[in-house]
């Protein structure tokens, strides 16, 4: 892809969920309405939770169209997710049909599942083949430390948004957990939380630990007595506590500065995934490639747990 010409779809990029997923922002950068301490992508910049037209859905759906016919048979799923919360997009109901219609391909939203309190976010995530929620506690305490909501949002009426949403819809609802050493990760939390998920009745259930550098550097993985515990009380769930394996797709980039760039700027990436991602798309890529893009402040250098992360120098974060 074309990184000049492409604003709003990024990808296929290696998903452990999804396959090769092609990424659909329909949001500003740090959008939401939440300000999650794990959030990869540094905290909220706009903190808001009124859905808006954002960007004109007929040239986010051009971008999607024309992004699938230059990746054919590379795409398992189009999903959308953003550099913020999706639902926000008033048209997200629409996008998903339309992408459906257009291109035959599944699609799946990537939600903080807060909104789902409210009917019409209701329908238009109904359209989607599978919805991919959050729920990281049911402690109203813990959910202001932990997601930094929106005023307007209690934990509660999310629970109870997920749990209505789960009444009307037909799809697959895979629903998220991220753990945070100190936060969620305690026996009472997660039996507590083992009682709402009941209630959602989610068809899967993934426990997450923050991988890459997150908004907030004390926001680190519990520890294996802690995971083995939440597999314990939570039952039959998926653990992603490593990183992905796959290539991302640099397809139609004649720049290599560019590919990363674009990459970066919604998905931090390792050293290692990137110098493997260059060399199978562009020679001669020297040995100090990364030095210098950092030099020239291209890129930012983060070390997270002892390994090097690399994303664009706008996304803010507590991380140093």
């Amino acid at each position: 892809m074309n990184s000049k010409k492409f604003k709003y779809v990024y990808g296929p990029v290696p998903s452990r969920r999804l396959g090769r997923s092609l990424g659909v922002n329909p949001i500003p950068l740090k959008t939401c309405n939440y300000s999650c301490v794990y959030c990869q992508l540094g905290r909220t910049l706009h903190l808001i939770n009124e859905r808006q037209e954002f960007f004109s859905k007929e040239d986010i759906l051009d971008e999607i169209i024309e992004a699938v016919s230059l990746n054919k048979n590379k795409i398992d799923f189009i999903t959308f997710v953003g550099e913020g919360e999706p639902t926000l997009n008033i048209n997200l109901g629409w996008l998903i049909e339309m992408a459906k219609s257009k291109t035959g391909l599944p699609v799946a939203v990537i939600t903080n599942g807060a909104l789902l309190y409210d009917k019409g976010v209701r329908e238009d995530l109904s359209k989607a083949d599978v919805v991919l929620p959050s729920l990281d506690t049911v402690f109203e305490e813990t959910f202001k430390r932990l997601n930094r909501p929106h005023k307007s949002i209690t934990i509660d009426k999310v629970i109870d948004g997920q749990i209505r949403f789960r009444e009307i819809y037909k799809g697959q609802i895979w629903l998220e957990i991220m753990l945070v050493k100190g936060l969620n990760d305690s026996e009472k939390e997660l039996t507590e939380l083992a009682q709402a998920l009941k209630k959602i009745r989610p068809d899967r259930v993934y426990i997450n630990v923050p991988i890459r550098p997150p908004a907030e550097p004390w926001a680190v993985p519990p520890d294996e007595e802690a995971i083995v515990r939440a597999h314990a009380i939570l039952g039959n769930v998926v653990p992603i506590t490593h990183p992905e394996q796959g290539e991302f797709d640099l397809e139609g980039f004649e720049n290599p500065v560019e590919a990363i760039k674009s990459i970066c700027r919604r998905h931090p990436m390792r050293e290692d995934e990137i110098i493997e991602t260059l060399k199978k798309r562009f020679e001669d890529i020297p040995d100090n490639f990364l030095d210098q893009l950092v030099k020239r402040g291209d890129l930012k250098r983060i070390n997270y747990r002892g390994i090097n992360f690399y994303l664009v120098p706008e996304i803010k974060r507590g991380v140093k």
